[in-house]
This record gives structure tokens, sequence and C-alpha cells, in this order.
């Protein structure tokens, strides 16, 4: 993988920014959770975007097969990260599946927004996907 260490610190980043979101607007958890609930996947999309965007800039010759792998490997880091503080005794306790249904699928977006700026990257450069 090109460029690893800035991949794994971007993985990182996407995570602690919709922490931060999370931290800021934990109120709304209480009073308005849809609104909590419709935030904070826009923030894992823009961070993701943003992110994506500028790591993907920096690589050579971008094709949808390593875009994923960058997107995969952001879902990974973002769960691993995650589930610990929701899964063994953290401060927001949930089931496995609760977790999955709640916050893991939302995860999703991060591999679909990767790829999707692969995609974009290889028609955009006329390069052959890798």
């Amino acid at each position: 993988m090109e460029r690893p260490g800035r991949t794994l610190l971007y993985g990182g980043l996407i995570w602690l920014a919709a922490f931060a979101v999370s931290v800021v607007i934990y109120p709304l958890h209480e009073t308005e959770r849809p609104l909590f609930e419709s935030i904070m996947p826009v923030t894992l999309a823009i961070a993701t975007t943003g992110l994506g965007v500028d790591l993907l800039r920096r690589l050579t010759g971008v094709g949808w097969r390593q875009a994923l792998v960058v997107g995969l490997v952001w879902f990974v880091i973002n769960v691993v990260i995650d589930a610990p503080l929701f899964l063994v005794g953290g401060p927001m306790l949930m089931t496995v599946m609760d977790y999955v249904k709640d916050i893991g699928v939302t995860y999703l977006l991060i591999p679909v927004i990767t790829l999707g700026l692969g995609i974009q990257a290889t028609a955009h450069a006329g390069v052959r996907s890798r």
C-alpha cells in the first residue's frame, strides 16, 4: 500500500471527526434523536470525502481497487477504535447487533465513498483500473 502512514492517520482522523461532532451535539441524542442520527452520517461523509480526495491525489495511478482498499482499511480502523467504546464496558454499552445496526452499517459509507472517488479518479485520468 502506497503511503501507509498517511492512510492510517487519515483513518483515525475520520473517526476523530465523527467523535468530536458526536460529543458537541450529544444533547441532541436525548432530545432530538432523529437529528443526531442524521448529522452523524453527514459528518462521516464530509470527513471521508475530504480526506479521501486529499489522499488519493497523493497516490500514483489510483484505480478503483486501490481506493476501495483504502476505504476498507479506514472502515476497519473506525470499527476497531469505536467498537470497544460501545461493546466492552464503554460509556455507551450496546449489544453487538445493536452496534452493527446503529453504527456499524453507517461506517460502510467509508468504502462506498472511497470507491466512488477511485472510479472518478480512474475515469478522469483515463487510467485503467487496478
